[in-house]
């Protein structure tokens, strides 16, 4: 099997090579884009342009990053004024890095930059800020379902999943629940043995928390961090109360927030808020959260051997569904809500597009036939929508709730 995993983002990235703004590339630790930034390189050394690459995480480089001028100096002795593709890797090592990258981009000069790094505070916050304009962002996250489907089964499938899925009941199976058990951090997806995938994922949270969160944030109370981070992701896809947070991990209310918003803004979380139009009516503000990673959630959890048990199998399979929603090619770039009323009517996913209101209800079941559950079927007499989905297992059925089309699909139709 080929060790090189495929990324629908790449694509994207050859394109933007012809534009002069920056190339931004951000994203939780290892999660595939120096490998990105490589392959670019080698793209561009085969259609013999000139390139140059740099990777911050080594101190004999930062040499050429003291001031401006060192670097621009450099570039001019290795390429002249000639046009050239300059690579910098790992920038959050960059002090200000915002303010200098911005600096080089301003000079006009013949070359294009490539920058990637970690999911540091210092590349999605400042850095945006000081290269409005002058840069385009990709997000890149760890291979998605897709990805990891496609390089299972070595590419044979990708022009037919139909067909695979429908006619193989056997290896799609297999493929689905070892995404759901380990994730797809490239370098564990890459490891055959549990043992070496438990190792490559501690060091992977290990060196978050001591690169990204230690240094962003001084953490000075690294078990209570910890100790949330555990009961965030065994309350996957379950109301967030703040309040009760604080008292469980034992630090005060605004710390939790404050937590939570640096897991978030480091990509391990994903924060999705509450759909309400009435807000006396509805339940007020509390969120849930999904992991971005299902394998990170596991080690978090400790569950490694099995999958957990039927309630929070219900929520896991949400969260694969949350992440299947965000990178489908039918939902991709829509907001994600979820709704819940005071009396406990509720509803998995609300995906809106200007005034377009799309219910989603997930069913961790091989569904026989199409029930509309009574929260499902409140929220559609009470906003009417056009369409509304019911997302399990097998079934692939279709009917009309007043003037609703509800259609029940198989999780894997949200790739094709």
């Amino acid at each position: 099997m080929d060790t090189f995993i495929q990324r629908q983002v790449f694509n994207k990235l050859k394109d933007h090579l012809q534009e002069k703004e920056m190339t931004l590339l951000i994203g939780p630790r290892q999660a595939g884009k120096t490998t990105l930034m490589e392959k670019l390189k080698d793209y561009l050394d085969g259609q013999d342009k000139k390139t140059i690459y740099f990777n911050l995480d080594f101190e004999e480089q930062k040499t050429y990053f003291r001031r401006q001028i060192d670097l621009i100096n450099y570039l001019d002795l290795q390429f002249g004024k000639k046009e050239a593709y300059v690579f910098i890797d790992e920038a959050q090592r960059l002090p200000n890095a915002g303010l200098f990258l911005k600096g080089l981009y301003d000079r006009n000069l013949p070359y294009k930059y490539l920058v990637s790094g970690s999911g540091s505070l210092e590349l999605k916050e400042k850095i945006h800020e000081s290269l409005a304009g002058r840069k385009r962002i990709f997000e890149i996250s760890p291979i998605t379902f897709f990805e990891f489907l496609n390089f299972k089964t070595n590419y044979q499938f990708e022009k037919k999943l139909e067909k695979f899925f429908l006619f193989d009941k056997v290896l799609p199976q297999s493929i689905f629940e070892e995404y759901l058990k380990f994730g797809g951090y490239p370098k564990v997806v890459l490891n055959e043995q549990l043992a070496d995938k438990k190792a490559v994922i501690r060091e992977i949270y290990q060196s978050y928390l001591e690169k990204d969160i230690q240094t962003l944030i001084n953490l000075d109370k690294k078990e209570a961090f910890i100790k949330l981070t555990g009961i965030v992701s065994s309350q996957a896809g379950q109301l967030v109360n703040y309040a009760e947070l604080s008292r469980s991990v034992g630090i005060d209310f605004e710390t939790v927030k404050k937590y939570l918003w640096y897991l978030e803004k480091t990509f391990i979380i994903e924060k999705v808020s509450p759909f309400y139009t009435n807000v006396r009516k509805e339940l007020s503000k509390m969120p849930v959260y999904y992991f971005t990673d299902l394998g990170l959630r596991h080690f978090v959890l400790n569950q490694w051997t099995d999958l957990p048990g039927k309630t929070q199998n219900g929520f896991l399979f949400q969260n694969f569904i949350f992440l299947l929603l965000k990178q489908s090619k039918q939902f991709a770039g829509r907001k994600i809500n979820f709704w819940r009323t005071k009396d406990n009517a509720e509803v998995d996913f609300i995906i809106t597009s200007g005034v377009e209101r799309i219910p989603v209800e997930v069913k961790e079941t091989e569904l026989k036939d199409i029930a509309v559950s009574r929260s499902f079927k409140n929220f559609i007499l009470k906003y009417q929508p056009k369409k509304a989905y019911l997302i399990n297992k097998t079934l692939n059925k279709e009917i009309k709730l007043h003037h609703t089309k509800v259609t029940a699909i198989p999780y894997w139709r949200l790739l094709v």
